[in-house]
Order: C-alpha cells, then structure tokens, then sequence
C-alpha cells in the first residue's frame, strides 16, 4: 500500500431530509476531498459540503440506467489510491441492501484504508415516517427484512416459513412483484385480513402510503399511483398511525428553492419545521467583479452616501475592507442606505447603523427616500450587484446627484442535475433569479405555486407568465414561509 493512499468513509445518509445523517457522517462529508453519491440523497447534503469539493453521482437504482456496481467499486478504489478522501454518500445503510458490503470487500482487496459509517435504514425509517412502528407491544415482536428483488422469479424464497411468522414482514425492491408477492403470502397461509402498507417517502420522488390488508393491498397501490422506490409492510403494526394529531401547514407537500445558499439556508429550516420536503431547483453564486476597486478611495475625508441594496453587497464590501485591513473610523465621515431591514441587519453586523432605510423596500423607493432627505449635488456611491436595477442611479441623477456605481459582484446560477420534480410552490428571492429559471427551465410545473420575496420579483414573474402566484407581505424569508403556509391553510377543505 502506498503511503499516499487516501481513506474511503461508506456513510449512510439516513433515509429523507438531510438531518437525518449522523453527526459523525456529516463532519467526514465536509472534510472529504470527493463525494461519490447514490439517488435518493438529498440534495441540501451535496450542499453541505465545500464549493471545493468534487462531486460525483454514480447512482445506483432498479430500473434507471446507473452505473455497474463493479465500475463504481473501482472508482473508489483508483480515487483513495490517488490520495483522495473518498465519501461514499449512500441512502439507508450501505450495510442493510445498500451494497456496501461489495464496495467495502473491493476497497479491502486494493489495501485501501476504509470504514463504514451508519446511517438509518429504510425498513425502518420510512414506515416510521407515516406513523407506523415496525415493532410493537402486543402486535409485534420482532421484524424481518427481505428484498423481493435479487430471487430469479422477482418472489422472495421460503413464503411459506416467512407467512407463519408472527412479526412484521418488511419488504424491499418489491413494488413492481406486489400483487405476486401477496397472492404468495396468501397461498402459504398468511390471513388474507392481515393488515398492510405500502409506503414510498423518505427522498423518494413522489411520497405515499396506501393502508389496506394483504387481499387487496395491490388494488389500492396500483389505484393511489404509488412508485417507487416503496417499502411494503405485512402485519398488525401497519394498521397503527402514530403520527402528531396536529398536522402541520405544509405537512408532505414538495417545494422548490432558488437563489443564493444565503436565501436558502434560511428558508429551508422554516419550510421544514411546517412540514415541507425542501429541494433545490437552482442555485446562485455571488461572484466578486471590480478586481481593482479600492474602499480606502472611501476613506478621504469627504461627505458621502454608501448605499447597498442586498445583503450579499454589504458582505462583499466589508470583505475587502478587511483584506486591505482598514480600520472602520476611517468611514466615519460616510452615511450609510440600504434599501431594507435584511440589508441593514447585514450592515449592523459590521458594526454600522443604517441613517436611511426607506418604508418601501424596492429600488424605485430607496431613490424616493434618498431623494427626500438629501440635498442636489451629494456624493452616492452604489455598492451593488453588477446586474442591479437601472431605476435606482437613474432617478438619483435626475435629482442631480453625483452618482458612482460600483459593480462589487455579480450572481451566477446554476440548476440541479436532477430532474425537476413535482412541486406545490416554487420561491424566487429576486428578479435575476426569475429570469434564470425560466431561461433553464421556460416553463412553470402544471400545479406550481411561484412565491416571489417582493414587488420587484413579483413584476418580472409577470413578463414570465401570466399563472397565479404568492408575494411576501414584507421582503422577507419568514414572510414568504406566512404566505405560502397561509395560502396552504386556504386550500384545506
């Protein structure tokens, strides 16, 4: 073994949202040189992770083109072998049907240093999603995990000693075999009265469970629409619904986030907490511009504005008056604007008080409040983004304003590889992040709810389509979560 052999970590990602991961899973995540993920992650883990970090999907699920176990394994092995640190990402447990097992033999053949990290598996945590306990006093215990998969006949072996168990009968990979698989239960002497579920959740593409009994439990899937991936349930346990009694607003319902990982990290953990399953359609990268700007210009002693019109000028401002280690009394002469309170909160972590925020919080009404309260002739600097709006130095200038723009960053989208997926609301926290949707994508989802931050956003969704569509009270991340939750509660019958 060479010296310059890396290590692979084999993690479970757990099965759902990404919290579900272990502590320990999630440190090995963001400190790997390479992450080597499966479907069904998601996606806010690959979030998780440094920009630096390479990403690979080698996914691997039944009846999608994927890659061949053995390519996959090799990848593994030639990326640790070229010093790398290997996280491979994988749902459940790569131990419980995850093939880690095969993965970790190739990895110990090629004497690469490796170990397993687990996760949670499906056979329980998808059932605990919808209330039902696999084990329970006076209805079951114990339970027995069996894939429906890898038999040559697509039924597992030995129905007859599985249908006299007395616990839960959890099957995997089985959907497409389940009217089979529970004429075979029958026929081996299990109560056609039995109850049972079929539940497709966790990260699963269209989240579900159908209850019945083993008669006619293929019946109700096949009517409900459920896909898989899906576990399936035989026994009294998957009668029982112990999930909260008060549901919440967006309980199942799908969302999509696009913007900036600022925007989203806020969002995401709100949306969660009512009950939404939360996915990234687009992502946004602030990129510096103006290589050579210089905010000790800033500093001479002259009456000036600052004006900043998002959160992510503000940060990129203060970036490089740290890099040219400025002491902030030198900016004692300068007034500072920000067009809103997330803006000013950003400017008051620098320690800096906005003197002008105006009461609308748009381009066109920070002119208006700038306009007001300063006299013909004074200095604006506009520290903003490079695609900002032209309304804003315009309007300054007619009031005879000396304005300088200063183009600071400028915000690049990129979409997920994923298919998009159903969803009941679609957020955009800007104009630019509108426009980039629908040059990726030119088309909202049939049933998509969009969700503008504001009245700027919500006027350039307008020269996009004519649909329906949500706007935040107040600019906010917390008002836009009121609005979607509320027109939630609407649609309840």
């Amino acid at each position: 073994m060479s010296e310059h052999t890396g290590y692979v970590y084999l993690i479970g990602a757990g099965c759902g949202r990404w919290d579900l991961i272990t502590l320990r899973g999630l440190r090995l995540l963001q400190s790997c040189d390479v992450v080597v993920y499966d479907d069904l992650i998601d996606p806010a883990l690959l979030s998780a992770v440094p920009a630096q970090t390479e990403k690979l999907y080698m996914g691997k699920r039944q009846g999608k083109h994927s890659a061949p176990q053995e390519e996959i394994s090799q990848t593994l092995v030639r990326l640790a072998q070229a010093g790398k640190r290997v996280a491979r990402l994988k749902g459940g447990d790569p131990f419980v049907f995850g093939r880690g097992g095969e993965e970790m033999l190739a990895l110990k053949e090629a004497r690469v240093p490796c170990e397993e990290v687990p996760g949670i598996p499906s056979p329980v945590a998808i059932p605990a999603e919808v209330g039902i306990p696999v084990t329970h006093r006076g209805l079951s215990r114990s339970f027995h995990v069996i894939t429906a998969h890898t038999a040559a006949d697509g039924l597992p072996q030995d129905l007859s000693k599985l249908a006299a168990l007395s616990g839960t009968l959890v099957f995997l990979m089985g959907l497409s075999r389940l009217e089979a698989l529970a004429r075979g239960l029958m026929e081996a002497g299990k109560d056609p009265s039995t109850p049972a579920a079929v539940i497709s959740g966790g990260c699963a593409p269209k989240p579900m469970a159908v209850r019945s009994t083993l008669s006619n439990i293929a019946q109700k899937a096949a009517q409900a629409g459920v896909e898989p991936p899906a576990v399936i349930l035989v026994g009294e346990v998957a009668a029982l619904d112990l999930t909260s009694p008060l549901s919440r607003p967006l309980e199942g319902l799908a969302v999509g986030l696009t913007g900036t990982g600022a925007i989203q990290d806020k969002l995401r953990p709100l949306l969660e907490q009512q009950g939404a399953l939360v996915h990234t359609v687009m992502k946004s990268q602030v990129e510096p511009r103006t290589p050579f700007f210089d905010p000790q210009r800033l500093c001479d002693g002259t009456r000036r504005w600052l004006v900043f019109t998002s959160a992510n000028g503000v940060e990129e401002f203060f970036r490089r008056v740290c890099r040219k280690r400025l002491d902030l009394r030198r900016f004692a002469s300068c007034s500072f604007a920000v067009i809103g309170p997330a803006t000013g909160r950003a400017l008051e972590a620098h320690g800096f008080f906005p003197d002008l925020c105006p009461a609308e919080h748009t381009s066109a009404g920070l002119a208006d409040a700038l306009c007001k309260a300063l006299s013909p002739g004074t200095e604006c600097v506009l520290l903003r983004s490079e695609l900002g709006a032209e309304i804003l130095p315009r309007l300054l200038r007619e009031h005879g304003m000396s304005v300088q723009e200063i183009p600071l960053y400028t915000v690049e989208t990129t979409a997920s590889e994923e298919a998009l997926p159903s969803l009941s609301y679609l957020f955009f926290g800007s104009a630019q992040g509108v426009d980039a949707y629908f040059s990726r994508f030119s088309v909202l989802p049939e049933g998509t709810v969009p969700v503008c931050i504001g009245p700027v956003t919500a006027q350039r969704l307008k020269t996009w389509t004519g649909r329906p569509f949500l706007t935040a009270s107040t600019p906010s991340v917390s008002a836009m979560v009121d609005a979607v939750c509320r027109h939630a509660a609407s649609k309840i019958p």
